[in-house]
């Protein structure tokens, strides 16, 4: 992930490792969506280089774990939710103990847009590890899937 961060205009990225196997997080100086996107890019040019990445997932926002730090951080970046825009909201987490349905029903009430839970336009992503959160507001597109990818390809 380091290399491949590099190859994208990162050289000083800090990648580490989370506690559940195979699950690393990078920390970059680039936006993450773009980061994400560039990879993309490069996945369709050197598809070799991400023999051992199989998922790239954009985090804007770091929190603690903790349901109003989760709730302040998604309503933040939930402003970036047009008028006409669908949303959704999806909860990964792992060592936790936190319910995905509580996560979701505190952040979802207070977004006053509509609901769509099979095509959004837009997904505010929980992504819960341990005592952190990650939280995005991203596009369905926005997340890599190395293997899906290389099949459309």
């Amino acid at each position: 992930m380091w290399y491949l961060l590099g190859e994208v205009g990162d050289r000083g990225s800090a990648i580490e490792t989370t506690g559940v196997i195979g699950l690393v997080v990078a920390k970059t100086k680039l936006d993450p969506i773009k980061a994400v996107s560039d990879l993309r890019g490069l996945l369709k040019e050197r598809p070799w280089e991400f023999k051992y990445t199989l998922k790239l997932v954009p985090v804007q926002k770091v929190v603690q774990a903790q349901l109003s730090d989760i709730e302040a951080a998604a309503l933040d970046l939930a402003t970036g939710i047009g008028e006409k825009d669908k949303f959704r909201v999806t909860v990964e987490k792992r060592h936790t103990d936190l319910a995905s349905k509580t996560i979701i029903d505190r952040v979802a009430k207070k977004i006053e847009r509509t609901v769509d839970l099979d095509d959004p336009d837009k997904v505010v992503l929980i992504e819960v590890i341990g005592q952190l959160a990650g939280v995005s507001l991203i596009k369905p597109s926005d997340v890599l899937s190395v293997e899906r990818e290389k099949r459309v390809s």
